[in-house]
């Protein structure tokens, strides 16, 4: 893509920015591990929210979503509950707030708090810390070719003759960037460009909203979609008809296997709660509530994600969408089935974006690689240093060793990740095969950690590789089902290793379960726990907000719904259905402002004069 002199200064200045800001604060990360990985704890919640939002705000979801928007229309606000993305929802309801009680430092760290330091906890730490680094490992592989495929198309600077060079040489050079702020700076460093980033995609993201606002009227956009396109709402079936508009997009909804779309809603919505009761995945996400000053600001830092992340980025994919539905319908008519949707992009900065929002716009893009790239990054070294070097090798090396050490972490991560990349074309079944079954292993085991006493290390270990198995073997197995199918079955198997594991060794040390549960106060199935507790602290009440909890969930997933819908209901000028989603946000917003922000607590009221009385 040939850039403007302008276009190519701003991508320049912000690559350059990115790297200052890594020098600037880099002395301030490197005087603690705590620093380091946490910020200190000192970090203000807005800062994590946006930077959390920058870190989920991937191109390659993007372009996603894009793709399901135009094909599935309005209704495709509900397809990325196959994520989840409520999961956020339970997290700023309760699940933040019981994570951060915690005070530790990663997920594999929590085990240790939730399960003690017997066979069965250590099993379960060894677990999760292969868990999260084979995540980042497959995140930086994944990272790296997006990010040299991304650079070859819109950055105008040729570094090699050889296209596929071409792409590998970017991809070195701006990962080599990328993780040079991450391991200078850590988490400060992360957190700062991050909020830099989430800006600059912000304002390329309402620009290019805008843009589609003005060129595509209501009534042009009607003669390019089938009846129920700009419907939220559905029945039993899909119904949606593009025959004669586009045939490939008929094609797309048979291949996809959504056309029973109520079924398919069902499944996804069972499907999201449980694996959003589990709580989140030992990444990005996790370090961010751990890094906050206090379990308030943890729900308070997950709810501002909702806001902030969700309406600038679907100004964005409505933009696109509804830019390329008019103006680029003839050129993926003519790719038959074969249409390539990442071709939109493109296409729309070709034609539609001014000079200087060029640059401007491909920075923002840029940023959202990077982000999503050093968020990964910064994860891993957090379980290397604190959870294998540090508790089982060296645990009395001073701060600046376990810093120095994160460096080499890091950068060991970002080559093997790097390596899994140069051979992903060969490798990317079994990539694929990875990351399915990590996610299909980690519903049951993590669901039962947080609501059942009884539930032991060696469950949680044998939950964990039976469900991990069992997604590795299921797709060979019941080679027609798709993993959404498949789905119940693994959940099935990985629930019986954590019910045998659990009930064939004996329970968990009564001290560290009355410690969990004393910190922690979870609801569930604890009241052997409490009764002990109670017998040692009289005034301890149990955690009664779980009607309360689960009301509040149901809000939240309504309102942050309505939050989705009401940018693409803007872009594409349905303004009737856009105030209706107005007036939804603002109702939802009253009663989880009541129900929820104003009874939030740090620590149960009883938790704080037992910490006095045993100082």
């Amino acid at each position: 893509m040939q850039l403007h002199t302008i276009d190519g200064v701003i991508i320049l200045l912000y690559l350059v920015t990115t790297v200052i800001i890594g020098f600037w604060i880099s002395k301030k990360a490197s005087s603690s591990i705590q620093n380091y990985f946490l910020g200190g704890n000192t970090i203000k919640w807005q800062y994590l929210g946006l930077s959390n939002a920058s870190g989920m705000f991937d191109i390659s979801g993007t372009m996603w979503m894009v793709m399901l928007l135009f094909v599935y229309g309005v209704k495709s606000v509900w397809i990325p509950w196959l994520w989840p993305v409520f999961n956020q929802i339970f997290m700023m309801i309760f699940l933040s707030i019981w994570l951060r009680r915690s005070g530790v430092m990663t997920g594999a760290e929590w085990i240790k708090f939730r399960f003690g330091e017997g066979k069965g906890a250590i099993l379960s730490h060894i677990i999760v810390v292969i868990f999260a680094i084979l995540v980042v490992i497959t995140y930086v592989a994944f990272g790296f070719i997006g990010i040299g495929k991304f650079a070859t198309v819109f950055l105008p600077w040729q570094l090699s003759n050889d296209p596929s060079m071409n792409e590998i040489y970017y991809g070195l050079l701006i990962t080599g960037l990328t993780t040079f702020y991450v391991v200078k700076g850590g988490m400060y460093s992360v957190v700062f460009t991050e909020v830099l980033q989430y800006f600059i995609m912000t304002v390329a993201s309402i620009a290019i909203g805008i843009i589609a606002m003005n060129k595509v009227s209501p009534e042009l956009l009607a003669q390019y979609i089938p009846i129920g396109w700009s419907d939220i709402s559905f029945g039993w079936r899909l119904d949606l008809d593009w025959t004669g508009i586009m045939d490939a997009a008929n094609s797309k909804i048979t291949s996809d296997g959504w056309e029973l779309f109520s079924i398919f809603f069902m499944m996804i919505l069972l499907k999201g709660v449980l694996q959003s009761m589990a709580g989140p995945a030992p990444n990005y996400d996790m370090q961010r509530v751990l890094s906050t000053r206090t379990p308030r600001e943890a729900a308070k830092m997950s709810g501002f994600v909702n806001i902030v992340l969700i309406f600038p980025r679907y100004m964005l994919i409505t933009g696109l969408t509804i830019l390329a539905l008019v103006f680029f319908s003839d050129e993926l008519n003519s790719m038959g089935d074969a249409v390539d949707f990442e071709q939109i992009l493109p296409f729309a900065i070709q034609n539609f974006v001014p000079t200087g929002l060029v640059g401007l716009l491909i920075a923002g893009l840029l940023a959202a690689f990077m982000s999503s790239f050093a968020a990964s990054v910064n994860a891993a070294p957090a379980y290397m240093v604190n959870d294998i070097y540090k508790r089982f090798i060296n645990s009395d090396a001073s701060d600046k060793q376990y810093v120095y050490l994160s460096y080499w972490c890091s950068a060991a991560v970002v080559i093997i990740g790097i390596i899994f990349g140069l051979f992903l074309g060969s490798i990317s079944n079994l990539i694929d095969w990875l990351v399915a079954a990590l996610y299909g292993g980690y519903t049951a085991a993590n669901i039962l950690k947080w609501y059942w006493w009884r539930f032991n290390g060696y469950g949680y270990f044998s939950g964990m590789l039976g469900g991990i198995l069992a997604a590795m073997l299921l797709p060979s197995l019941l080679p027609t089902f798709t993993a959404l199918e498949a789905f119940p079955i693994n959940l099935c198997i990985s629930f019986i290793g954590c019910i045998l594991g659990s009930y064939l060794t004996p329970p968990d040390d009564d001290e560290v379960l009355k410690n969990f549960y004393l910190k922690t106060r979870p609801w569930g199935f604890w009241k052997p726990i409490y009764e002990k507790v109670k017998a040692d602290n009289p005034n301890v009440i149990p955690n009664q907000n779980f009607k309360r909890d689960i009301f509040n969930v149901f809000v939240g997933i309504i309102w942050q719904t309505a939050i989705t819908a009401a940018p693409i209901f803007m872009v594409i000028q349905n303004w009737i259905n856009f105030g209706v989603s107005l007036v939804v946000v603002v109702i939802t917003t009253c009663i989880l402002k009541i129900n929820w922000y104003d009874k939030m607590e740090d620590y149960p009221i009883d938790y704080l004069p037992i910490i006095k009385q045993s100082k």
